[in-house]
């Protein structure tokens, strides 16, 4: 953003010196306001010296992330009644000021602090959580569908079926994060289009590889089983664990080896591929191959193929990895407490700059509460993936109120070893062999679905109605 008069460098003001020094905020003791000082500064953030600065607009995006209502309205109220019982001077409460603060927000400011939370608490974590004393990263995409507006149509659109009726479905964006298997946090994602050469899942994923680091261990399902991804996975010295296709997997016959070695030939040059890439990488591929039969009844999959580049048999055995493959499931998890928890299935934001911004503000807010989670599972003595995001979710948001009000740092020590007790308390059930049918009892209701534009059906309305009344 150019400077101007009226847009000076970020600096904090009497207003965020406050709301610093008030230990009533949520997660300020995970997000201090010198951490978002000093990366505002790093991403040249420039802002009105008024009372939406970078501080105040960020807390306010993530409350309306954490509240039920996820409206605008909803979240400059909840400043308003903040602010009213601090002593501090009021705000308005119309929300235009906040919306146009919140657009100024860079995107990389958000993306910073989500990676620089998640990569912490994720280098933090206990030996205990680990795999084999190693860091496993999870990769899964998924899905986001947003308002149906010309600008999002254009930056994300729609799929084919669907370009001779645009005014069908709505723009969806594709979404790939490398979560950490040990503490559940955010390391990383891109973002893409549904449809689009160069905007496949495998695609956006490559902007992610180099997140990759000496000693990983990548967990992926069969989408990734490719000769690029475990090359470049080696280059960076980490290790893969993989599902292969059906269709690539070998045949185990009676009688043979279910955990074999096999090579993988460099396949041809790609066209997203330099050729000084391709010829960087290696002409073979050493891999395991493993042959895993599942015995557990109701299970869909009945057998699965394994490859992987720990060749070791005897320090990593065949049980070993059955067991961490079947914990790529808490990707799938992840997913669905940002989707279906956070609310973040159904965007909100009609540009796409703002879409954008709206799914960093989530994974922010789901890192922070993984963070909270991880510190009440460590009082608990148990996992991090034992206690229930859900649950935690509800105690955070049960006792905002309280934090809001709290003047002295001791009162607020006090009030958050009781939410940390309360967020252990909360464990998932202990469903280690569940499974249930893919169907919903509950049906929506019997609309019909509007496959025509709304101007089109409006128009139907209007005729029908003069219609109407033009009969005696």
């Amino acid at each position: 953003m150019s400077q101007s008069n009226s847009l000076v460098p970020w600096r904090p003001d009497a207003a965020v010196r406050e709301l610093q020094r008030r230990p009533g905020l949520p997660f300020a003791e995970y997000l201090p306001a010198e951490l978002i000082h000093r990366t505002a500064r790093r991403v040249r953030c420039c802002f009105r010296e008024r009372i939406y600065t970078p501080a105040v607009t960020l807390w306010t995006f993530l409350s309306q992330v954490l509240d039920a209502d996820h409206s605008c309205r909803q979240a400059v109220a909840r400043l308003l009644a903040y602010r009213t019982a601090q002593n501090l001077p009021l705000c308005s409460p119309d929300t235009g000021a906040y919306c146009k603060a919140r657009e100024r927000l860079p995107e990389e400011l958000l993306r910073e602090l989500t990676c620089a939370a998640g990569s912490e608490l994720h280098a933090q974590a206990a030996p205990t959580w680990r795999w084999k004393g190693r860091p496993v990263k999870i990769t899964d995409g998924t899905g986001l569908s947003m308002p149906d507006t010309d600008r999002n149509r254009e930056a994300y659109p729609k799929c084919k079926t669907r370009k001779r009726r645009p005014w069908v479905g709505f723009p969806v964006m594709r979404l790939v994060v490398l979560f950490s298997l040990s503490v559940g946090t955010v390391l990383d994602a891109a973002f893409g289009a549904l449809v689009g050469k160069g905007q496949g899942e495998l695609s956006v994923w490559r902007s992610l590889q180099d997140r990759l680091e000496a000693g990983d261990v990548l967990l992926g399902d069969a989408l990734y089983s490719n000769f690029w991804t475990v090359a470049y996975a080696l280059a960076r010295g980490a290790d893969v664990v993989l599902r292969l296709p059906a269709k690539r997997a070998p045949w185990f016959g009676r009688g043979q080896r279910s955990d074999r070695c096999t090579r993988w030939p460099k396949p041809a040059r790609p066209a997203w591929m330099s050729k000084a890439e391709y010829a960087d990488m290696p002409k073979w591929l050493r891999l395991r191959t493993l042959h895993i039969h599942v015995r557990q009844p109701g299970f869909r999959t009945r057998q699965l193929v394994l490859v992987t580049t720990l060749t070791d048999a005897a320090a990593v055995s065949q049980a070993d990895l059955a067991d961490l493959y079947r914990r790529r499931w808490q990707a799938e998890l992840h997913l669905r407490s940002l989707k279906q928890t956070l609310q973040m299935d159904i965007l909100r934001s009609k540009t796409p700059e703002m879409a954008r911004k709206e799914v960093w503000a989530h994974l922010l807010v789901y890192n922070l509460m993984r963070i909270v989670m991880a510190q009440a599972a460590a009082q608990a003595e148990v996992r991090p993936d034992e206690v229930s995001f859900t649950g935690a979710l509800q105690t955070i948001n049960a006792f905002l109120p309280q934090m809001r009000s709290i003047t002295t740092h001791e009162d607020a020590a006090a009030l958050w070893e009781v939410i940390l007790w309360a967020v252990g308390e909360h464990r998932v059930g202990d469903r280690p062999n569940r499974y249930e049918p893919r169907a919903v009892k509950r049906h929506e209701k019997g609309y019909n679905r509007l496959t025509e534009p709304r101007e089109a059906a409006r128009q139907r309305l209007r005729k029908r109605a003069r219609q109407g009344a033009k009969r005696p």
